[in-house]
């Protein structure tokens, strides 16, 4: 089978790579032409959009849209990767630690912040992967960075004997790393923390109600349209036929936009993304 352009939003399941997802919908999709928008851990789940033929070119714009997560923190222990996959490298008890304390300490975590990436991140040091430098003995020091938590909602705090799990649900920015949420909260603590589960909830319009299991693509392989897609992601305009003839040829319009807009022809096909610079709209990707 082979299939048009557009996206495939899947609810990725624990214990595999996006790159063993990607290499599924390969087979299923009858093409080579599939890339990720934003990378999961092995350990999370949810929801992981892939692009399919000319909609690649839509990922590394959708890769800047915000992002949902629900996840449950650890607070009491410590691992080298901020996460349960890595080793423990400290534990303090947290007898003392009250649920007020708790959530009063994640509130904290609301707005914009500098944050610095786990260790094990995919950010490249020198021209190499940090998880790499990781790997191979290294000691990482990742620069702070400057991301934003939307929203952040505490759940269940729940004492074990010898640690606290507490359940968010939050909103934030790409680049977002709730490991290190997790991380930074515990050592506010004073405790250390680390994450247990992770389960993305949605890429920016995209949700798990528009997701589907590998098994479900298995049986009818669902595909939204690239025109859809960008329609679903991008604020919209309708273009003239004169305009339509620029876009073609990736001409500037004279047509003002707030931001990265998708344009379409006046029969609806999808044409290009167009942004505002130097007073012009100008074509940020052209896909006709």
């Amino acid at each position: 089978m082979t299939t048009g352009s557009g996206l495939v939003v899947v609810d990725k399941p624990q214990g595999v790579t996006s790159h063993d997802v990607v290499a599924r919908v390969r087979r299923l999709a009858g093409t080579r032409k599939v890339g990720h928008a934003g990378t999961l851990d092995p350990m999370a789940t949810g929801v992981l959009v892939l692009g399919v033929n000319r909609a690649t070119r839509l990922l590394g714009h959708l890769m800047l849209t915000e992002k949902a997560y629900d996840a449950t923190v650890r607070l009491g222990v410590a691992t080298t990767t901020d996460d349960a996959e890595g080793d423990v490298v400290a534990s303090a008890s947290t007898a003392a630690l009250s649920e007020d304390a708790v959530r009063q300490a994640l509130a904290g975590f609301v707005g914009e912040l500098q944050q610095v990436p786990t260790a094990v991140s995919a950010i490249k040091v020198d021209g190499k992967r940090a998880y790499q430098r990781v790997r191979d003995g290294e000691q990482v020091e990742l620069k702070p960075r400057a991301v934003t938590v939307h929203a952040l909602a505490v759940g269940e705090v729940r004492p074990g004997p010898d640690h606290v799990d507490v359940d968010v649900s939050l909103r934030c920015s790409s680049g977002t790393y709730v490991r290190a949420i997790a991380r930074d909260v515990g050592r506010l603590l004073g405790v250390g923390g680390h994450l247990t589960a992770l389960r993305r909830t949605a890429v920016g319009s995209f949700d798990l109600a528009t997701a589907a299991t590998l098994e479900e693509l298995a049986e009818s392989f669902a595909i939204v349209p690239i025109a859809q897609a960008a329609r679903g992601t991008f604020p919209s305009r309708e273009l003239d036929e004169r305009q339509v003839a620029d876009v073609r040829v990736g001409r500037a319009l004279d047509l003002p936009l707030d931001g990265l807009t998708a344009v379409f022809a006046p029969d609806g096909e999808f044409l290009a993304l167009y942004e505002p610079r130097e007073g012009v709209a100008r074509a940020a990707a052209v896909f006709v």
